[in-house]
């Protein structure tokens, strides 16, 4: 029996003398007619509010994992570690393994210092992070109170998938650095107030008046019972390390009443076992505990790489294991390291890392791995609390497998990601967090920083070749500052042979790119070589072109899709970044010209193996052809130009035309033995050669200062993979 029916012929249409049986029948029939409308409308919001429910739960996508603090020796506790594994408490039973992201302090344009983040960045990236079935998030620093209102209020409303967080505390000074001495009074007793004002904010206590470089305001949220542990320090430099050590061989063993250092310990190892007792005091002072670390990566881990070849990565131990819990602190510890496939070198160099067998194939990230696990065995769990590749043009090292430090397309950097992963959780350690949540424009990187002047502008342009600024999940794509397209070269006789078929070039620029639009008479075939003119060097003439000078010149094969980029001899970068360059290293210079490269790695002498490395370069001139309209077919965020038809669309990162600084004008002058300067231009002289033909001067590419910027976000193609690597590391559906 339906729960009304429609079909009734019309009350109005009945016989007069049937009015009032008719009226009665007409009433009776609306109310059921409304009855089964209230009941379809009732049962339909009770499946949505069921669904909205379940979804919140967690329901949809597998077990709850709502928090269930536990009482631990008179503490409350939601996670504990110790010689057996991580535990986090949820409702659906101790959870082992942690997966998470790093989230940075920063939007584009902005140092980190800055604070530049917004309530409504907050709460966008936790949605989004939900998306993607994060479960944890990882801060260096203390945010500003929005952070915390947004992860509660998130957590609040997502009871059965809330997101965990791991927060850090960075070393707020570089008096450490600048001074050699963790010991240091002022870096010291500067590093304990961050300490006791992080946990503050955890608990939403804090209250910090307004002061250059960092988080002030009032912290009103509580989040300590989704906070899953803390990881304080930094990636310790090991001349820092070397140097600590060496001035304070008598700094007494620490024994705090939380944290202690074994009688092996280091210096350094002590410091950081006095700091870890402090955060742990200001923990306990709140009734709660929770697994602390300290940050580490390989060039300060406690193992020994015989083969690396760079005395200063295998200089100095900083051993997690010297760092003990006592039995007042039962939220235990862990260790925690950011290992890349890429870097160092004993990644590739070490023969006992080259046997490793994964998936039936050969891997030494994940034999580094088992290394750590073992070293730690039976002492602490470990968890890789910063992986990834990078999605950007340039490469900055070699990687394993592929996985370089850049050169990566947005799918494959992802796919790597993924892979990383569930690699991490299958090999059994305590968690995994991706590096990083967004591309941030402020980073920098060895083999870039150099050619960057003045680099205290570098935020605010977001450079393809540097690879430390595309690590993002979420991609912060520049929309320009100004001025609009403009056409800079116009030509309205009858179409000639060979550049004479140009007909229009426009051009403008954003914060990553030169963009030029040259439409021709005819579809063109064979080479066109686009000269680019900075002033910044007296050159000869582009490879393939007439006689007129130019600085840099990108030369394409129509026909076959492909394309390179060249500098002048001159202007090459790369002896910026290593000098001299070894004869035979790489192909002579081509009529003073030479393919534009970046340096990778430098030659080295194997200590065990006494091997000769080659020097290495990663060819950043490439100019592969496609789209860079994210969802249109052909899209890959490396693409540099096509050509539809009579139309030929090409963007020209900054640096491959040689420029330091486009929001200041800057172009880049090498002096040679690594050495740089820079000049200010007023703009970038653009020709155009074809087959080799004469050269046509086609207009000066012109744009404004600018001292902020615009961008958008979007989620990076293979997010898919991403999202399904965390379901299947943490239990879930997807």
């Amino acid at each position: 029996m339906s729960w009304f029916n429609l079909s009734q012929p019309d009350a109005g249409r009945r016989e007069p003398e049937g009015a009032a049986a008719a009226a009665t029948a007409r009433r009776r029939r609306s109310r059921r007619i409304w009855l089964g409308v209230t009941l379809a409308v009732l049962l339909t919001a009770l499946i949505a509010g069921m669904a909205a429910w379940r979804a919140r739960q967690g329901h949809d996508a597998g077990p709850s994992w709502a928090p269930r603090p536990r009482e631990v020796g008179g503490l409350r506790a939601i996670a504990t570690s110790s010689t057996t594994g991580y535990s986090l408490y949820t409702a659906h039973g101790p959870v082992g393994f942690l997966p998470g992201v790093d989230l940075g302090a920063t939007t584009p344009g902005r140092q980190p210092g800055e604070l530049a983040i917004t309530a409504g960045d907050y709460r966008r990236w936790l949605n989004e992070m939900g998306w993607f079935g994060i479960r944890a998030v990882r801060i260096y620093t203390i945010h500003p109170p929005a952070f915390y209102n947004s992860l509660a209020a998130y957590d609040r409303a997502h009871p059965g998938a809330p997101i965990y967080l791991v927060q850090g505390v960075y070393l707020p000074n570089d008096i450490y650095l600048q001074k050699g001495d963790l010991y240091d009074p002022v870096a010291t007793a500067t590093f304990r107030q961050e300490l006791r004002d992080a946990s503050a904010a955890v608990h939403g206590t804090l209250v910090r008046a307004p002061r250059r470089g960092r988080a002030s305001g009032r912290w009103t949220a509580d989040v300590s019972q989704w906070t899953a542990g803390w990881i304080i320090g930094v990636e310790w430099d090991p001349a820092a390390v070397a140097s600590t050590d060496r001035r304070n061989r008598d700094a007494p063993a620490v024994i705090g009443r939380y944290f202690r250092s074994t009688p092996t310990a280091t210096p350094t190892e002590r410091w950081i076992a006095a700091r870890m007792n402090d955060i742990a005091a200001a923990e306990a002072s709140s009734g709660w505990t929770v697994p602390i670390a300290f940050a580490n990566w390989p060039a300060a881990d406690p193992l020994h790489h015989p083969n690396e070849p760079n005395p200063r990565e295998d200089s100095v131990a900083v051993d997690a294991d010297h760092v003990l819990p006592t039995p007042n602190w039962p939220g235990g510890t862990f260790a925690s390291y950011h290992v890349y496939p890429y870097y160092p070198d004993f990644l590739r160099y070490q023969p006992s890392l080259q046997h490793f067998m994964v998936d039936g194939h050969l891997d030494p990230y994940a034999a580094y791995l088992r290394a750590l696990q073992l070293h730690h065995r039976g002492v602490m769990p470990v968890m890789i609390t910063e992986f990834g590749v990078p999605s950007s043009l340039g490469s900055a090292h070699t990687g394993t497998l592929g996985r370089s430090q850049g050169d990566h397309p947005e799918r494959d950097a992802m796919q790597a990601d993924a892979q990383m992963l569930r690699e991490i959780h299958d090999l059994g350690l305590a968690g995994g967090f991706i590096f990083e949540w967004t591309d941030e424009w402020y980073k920098k990187t060895w083999n870039t920083q150099l050619h960057q002047l003045p680099l205290e502008r570098v935020e605010l342009w977001h450079d393809p070749f540097t690879n430390e600024q595309y690590f993002g999940l979420v991609a912060t794509d520049p929309l320009g500052t100004g001025p609009a397209p403009a056409v800079i070269y116009r030509n309205a006789a009858a179409p000639a042979a060979g550049a004479g078929d140009i007909r229009e070039v426009t051009a403008w620029t954003d914060e990553s790119y030169i963009h030029l639009a040259v439409r021709f008479a005819r579809s063109p075939t064979g080479t066109l070589t686009v000269g680019l003119d900075t002033g910044a060097g007296i050159t000869g003439p582009p490879p393939g072109s007439g006689d007129r000078d130019a600085d840099y010149a990108l030369v394409l094969d129509l026909a076959r899709r492909t394309g390179q980029a060249w500098v002048a001899d001159r202007l090459d970068p790369d002896p910026i970044d290593y000098a001299p360059i070894p004869a035979g290293a790489r192909p002579a210079a081509q009529g003073g010209w030479r393919p534009l490269e970046l340096v990778t790695d430098k030659p080295w002498l194997l200590p065990v193996t006494h091997r000769q490395t080659a020097m290495e370069f990663n060819d950043a001139g490439l100019l592969r052809y496609g789209y860079w309209t994210p969802g249109r077919p052909g899209y890959s965020n490396l693409a540099l130009w096509h050509l539809d038809g009579t139309a030929l669309s090409l963007r020209i990162p900054w640096a491959m035309a040689g420029i330091s600084d486009p929001s200041s004008h800057q172009a880049l002058v090498p002096l040679g033995m690594g050495r740089a300067t820079s000049v200010t231009i007023k703009g970038i002289g653009i020709t155009i050669a074809s087959d080799g033909g004469p050269v046509q001067a086609v207009g000066t590419v012109r744009w404004h200062d600018w001292q902020s910027v615009r961008y958008r976000e979007r989620i990076k193609p293979g997010a898919a993979a991403v999202r399904s690597a965390f379901a299947a590391v943490s239990g879930t559906r997807r």
